[in-house]
């Protein structure tokens, strides 16, 4: 049984030594690698019974915990034996300093920046504490739309049109009010919501929204700039579908799919098991798109009758889980080392 031999590794790791760095090496790899013996049972672990999962998955994290500390207590005991016997070389240059890694939020963001910008879209900024305008009333939501509600919004204390951004539409507000179209801009950024922080929502996340305005644009013009984007960022095979939604800032507005990269988009993989990413459906949703509402460019001083424009957003927190396949969402905000540390050469 899966328990036998996990208690049964657990015995091992306790008891495991190396006499030398080559030893410890083999010691990581035999039991951490991709290769290793956890990753063994990780494999036998999608085949326990549902009613076991939580009880063996408690063990399985509990193995991986013990075995990381050992290889680490490890090699902090041949460090010390190293100083202990080196005579120092005054002659020697310092010994580099170890470098810190990239976050993956960050990876997320630029290689997204670079894309767009590749497509002729520039990087527009703005202020996290914003006011009602430029959050809500510029991007035609109503006076009572539920985001205005406390529950989805954090307002500024004892200034109730001061609010912290809940999305990034606040810069593309703002620059409509003071730029003249062709407007192609990208507006990346941090957002904030009044959400019960679990493994899937969080209180504040990242987001990237792009926004273009010229005369004569067209749903096709958004269509192919989103099957461009999706194919350099999950490769040249994906396809795309749009599925009818509502925006208060787009008509028509849509939800926009990706074939799923995981399965190829036939919703399962070939050892014929449903794809835990796309739940077999073939689809996985990206990112919401449509064609701005001419009450918005009216509202920001553009002409509607003369210019038209789409807009998209997609949250990064989403984008890096379909890249990385990181579950949790708080792993992204807690600095964790050791999460941090499996990025040292993404990017």
């Amino acid at each position: 049984m899966l328990a036998e031999k996990i208690q049964e590794l657990l015995q091992q790791v306790q008891q495991l030594h190396a006499k030398n760095a080559e030893e410890l090496e083999a010691l990581r790899i035999k039991y951490l690698s991709k290769k290793g013996l956890l990753n063994d049972l990780m494999t036998e672990f999608r085949d326990v019974p549902n009613e076991e999962k939580r009880t063996i998955g408690m063990k399985l994290n509990e193995l991986k915990t013990q075995a990381q500390e050992k290889i680490n207590e490890l090699r902090n005991s041949l460090m010390q034996q190293d100083d202990a016997t080196d005579v120092p070389d005054l002659t020697r240059t310092p010994y580099p300093l170890p470098l810190g890694t990239r976050h993956p939020i960050n990876i997320v963001k630029e290689r997204l920046i670079d894309i767009f910008s590749h497509m002729g879209f520039t990087m527009a900024d703005g202020p996290e504490v914003e006011d009602d305008w430029h959050v809500f009333s510029s991007m035609n939501f109503a006076e009572d739309h539920p985001a205005r509600d406390m529950q989805d919004t954090f307002f500024v204390e004892q200034h109730p049109d001061i609010v912290l951004r809940t999305h990034t539409s606040s810069v593309q507000a703002r620059v409509m009010e003071k730029t003249e179209p062709p407007i192609r801009v990208i507006c990346p950024g941090r957002v904030y919501r009044n959400e019960a922080i679990s493994s899937r929502a969080h209180c504040f996340f990242h987001q990237l929204e792009g926004l273009y305005i010229d005369e004569k644009v067209s749903f096709a013009d958004l269509m192919q700039v989103m099957l461009s984007f999706s194919r350099e960022l999950f490769g040249a095979q994906t396809q795309i579908r749009m599925r009818p939604s509502y925006f208060p800032f787009t008509e028509p507005s849509a939800e926009m799919d990706i074939s799923c990269h995981i399965c190829g988009g036939t919703g399962h993989t070939e050892d014929g098991h449903t794809c835990a990413l796309c739940k077999g459906t073939g689809w996985v949703e990206i990112l919401g798109c449509g064609m701005v509402d001419p009450n918005v460019l009216e509202l920001n001083g553009i002409d509607s009758t003369k210019y038209m424009g789409y807009a998209f957003g997609m949250g990064l927190e989403r984008i890096a889980n379909l890249l990385y396949r990181v579950r949790d969402l708080r792993m992204f905000s807690e600095n964790d080392v050791r999460f941090l540390e499996e990025f040292t050469s993404a990017g």
